[in-house]
């Protein structure tokens, strides 16, 4: 047996002895340990025995919490954020759809994967309740998005100027196992200022393997979101306010040995990649992207509802011509926004963008009680995460990243850190009696 395996194997039980005796965070911790591990896909499995592992640490989540459901519910109850009952609506209209998918056994199958990623995400925010647990379930994604980044250096480039073959539990390819990537960049820019020494090294160290795999998978959208969110946390870590002092200087810092990093990764075919961003090749209706996003309209003319998981592809072929295909006989829509629209309907794009804005209002409210107790790191914190989803979301609008679990990841991320840092420290202050109800209480003493 390989030593990776026999680590494997280990990590994989003491995570599940942790869960049943210590803390029910070690069963999300070992989900995102199995995710990014994916030992169905790697080549050590063999050394270790067939089982579903993945199903095992899911079982194992939902296990924990019917165990202690009850204090569970007290300390974070699904209805005190409003983005929870906005994932159940999406799934209740993905089900609606089965009425008038356009391919309906497509359809009744993602739809069910759907449904588990939300319970997942349902019980990882009633077992991630501490600061601590955030932090370490933060750093399970970072070290999983640093193996990829491993795994990505030792292969190498093997698909022309891109780098193919590895692949994550829900079908990605190297532009969702990117994109899974791209929020890693402000997480680790905020451990990385805030952090110690050790960390600090830890930081670079995890962000180079993510970097030089970023550049060998080569995509664009990655690219964009990772310059978007890294970019915009890097303005509040050198011009915010509530930095501390000496933090400005540790920023430049952080940058110039960025900066040194990323030309020391990148070669001319990732550059030559990247120049394509300003390319137009398909005449005057824009780039093919564009086209596509814009033929989502024309369906839905014809189908207001939406047409389902995969209905897009299907009626490609009626609404783009051959050559606009590309000579692909099916297209697919290349954009998380247009995707929800054409999968399941106006309704459905609504809800999710209300769903992202009631995660940003939460946010905010977060970040102004942080703010008036002063705890800039916890203000910072909220921030890269804000970061890590706009990254996401950006590099998303050039793929289909609807159902991606990694986009889920991201708002449960931040939904804790409202939890830890908002809504718990809320709940103990005690309020203030006023004049009025001070001097009723000394008459009734009197």
């Amino acid at each position: 047996m390989s030593k990776f395996a026999l680590l494997f194997l280990v990590v994989f039980f003491g995570c599940i002895v942790a869960a049943l005796f210590y803390t029910g965070a070690a069963a999300f911790i070992l989900y995102q340990i199995v995710y990014f591990l994916n030992p169905d896909d790697r080549w050590w499995s063999a050394n270790i025995p067939g089982l579903r592992y993945s199903f095992i640490a899911s079982i194992l989540m939902v296990f924990v919490l019917l165990l202690k459901y009850k204090n569970l519910s007290k300390i974070s109850p699904w209805k005190q954020q409003p983005v929870f009952i906005y994932l159940i609506v999406l799934v209740f209209f993905f089900y609606l759809a089965k009425l008038w998918a356009l391919a309906p056994s497509v359809h009744d199958k993602f739809t069910f994967i759907y449904l588990k990623l939300v319970v997942i995400i349902l019980v990882a925010y009633k077992l991630l309740n501490s600061e601590v647990a955030l932090k370490i379930s933060l750093w399970a994604y970072i070290l999983g998005c640093a193996y990829i980044g491993q795994l990505a250096t030792s292969m190498g480039r093997n698909s022309g100027d891109r780098l193919e073959g590895i692949a994550l539990p829900d079908g990605s390819d190297s532009n969702g196992v990117s994109a899974a990537l791209v929020p890693a960049g402000a997480i680790l820019l905020y451990y990385a200022w805030m952090g110690n020494k050790k960390v600090r090294f830890l930081c670079f160290f995890c962000g180079a393997l993510i970097a030089n795999a970023l550049v060998l998978f080569n995509s664009r959208g990655a690219f964009l979101g990772t310059i978007a969110s890294s970019g915009m946390f890097l303005l509040y870590m050198m011009f915010s306010k509530y930095r501390q002092k000496g933090q400005r200087g540790l920023a430049v810092l952080i940058v110039m040995v960025g900066l040194a990093g990323g030309l020391y990764v990148t070669d001319d075919l990732f550059w030559q990649r990247m120049s394509s961003l300003q390319s137009s090749d398909s005449g005057e209706r824009g780039s093919h992207r564009v086209l596509f996003w814009m033929t989502t309209f024309e369906m839905m003319d014809d189908y207001p509802l939406g047409m389902g998981v995969y209905g897009y592809n299907l009626l490609s072929p009626s609404y783009l011509t051959e050559t606009e295909r590309e000579g692909v006989p099916f297209k697919t829509v290349h954009s998380i926004w247009f995707q929800a629209l054409s999968e399941i309907g106006w309704h459905g794009l609504i809800v999710f963008l209300v769903m992202l804005g009631s995660l940003y209002r939460m946010s905010q409210k977060a970040k102004r009680f942080v703010l008036g107790r002063k705890d800039y790191e916890k203000y910072f914190h909220i921030l890269a995460l804000e970061c890590s989803i706009l990254g996401y979301l950006v590099t998303s609008t050039f793929i289909n990243q609807f159902r991606a679990e990694i986009l889920y990841w991201t708002i449960l991320f931040l939904a804790v850190a409202i939890k830890v840092y908002y809504l718990h420290p809320l709940s103990t202050i005690v309020p203030t009696r006023n004049a009025s109800t001070h001097k009723q209480e000394r008459a009734e003493r009197t």
